[in-house]
């Protein structure tokens, strides 16, 4: 592991307010993806992002902050990402599910830093009423989202089911595969992760998907 207090190289020196926040906030994901979140400082930050702890204290002014941020930032970068996913998908419901599991293991957001962060911050006790906060709304519009797309998918094929359970073994599903991949010693590969989100897809809806992807 490497050693946090060891400075990276800050690039230009002469960075706008708001990309200066982005490169602590990277630089706060990778911390806390290998020190968790509890352990997390300022002064890890700083090392990470080959700055100064009182330039990092300038843009965040406390730990809380920064992880406020952090989790904000992680928030609407996840939600951007699946809704453009969504959008480009057509209005076919099978291929509006198929299009929220690959925006769930989209190469950019599919990174060991960025999962363990996440399980960082729903594992944290201490981190639940900031989650909440921060990510309630987004996460809310995404289940209704895919709740709405398995009720389509159950009247279009004539399933049984019920969608609301459905759409919540899906999230159970992908949540445990990124929670997999976080505490495995030898993780699987992102196609093996994609893959046994739609197996799971399969057995609700046959005949829009199997394990290799959708079918409609």
């Amino acid at each position: 592991m490497q050693d946090l207090s060891e400075s990276r190289p800050a690039g230009p020196r002469k960075l706008s307010r708001a990309a200066r926040r982005v490169q602590l906030i990277e630089a706060t994901i990778e911390v806390i993806a290998e020190r968790g979140f509890a352990r997390t400082t300022l002064s890890d930050v700083a090392g990470r992002a080959g700055l100064s702890h009182g330039l990092v204290n300038f843009h965040f002014e406390s730990k809380d902050l920064l992880l406020s941020e952090t989790l904000s930032y992680l928030s609407e970068e996840y939600r951007e990402n699946w809704t453009r996913t969504l959008a480009e998908a057509g209005p076919r419901p099978a291929h509006q599910l198929d299009a929220l599991f690959r925006a769930d293991f989209s190469p950019h957001l599919f990174t060991p830093a960025r999962l363990a962060a996440w399980v960082a911050f729903w594992g944290e006790a201490q981190s639940r009423p900031l989650y909440r906060e921060k990510c309630g709304a987004n996460d809310d519009d995404y289940a209704d989202r895919r709740e709405a797309i398995c009720a389509a998918l159950i009247a279009e094929g004539g399933y049984a089911g019920d969608a609301a359970r459905i759409s919540r073994a899906l999230r159970l599903v992908t949540e445990g595969v990124w929670m997999d991949l976080v505490i495995m010693e030898q993780p699987y590969s992102r196609d093996e992760a994609l893959a046994t989100a739609r197996c799971a897809a399969a057995a609700f809806f046959p005949r829009h998907f199997s394990p290799e992807g959708c079918l409609d």
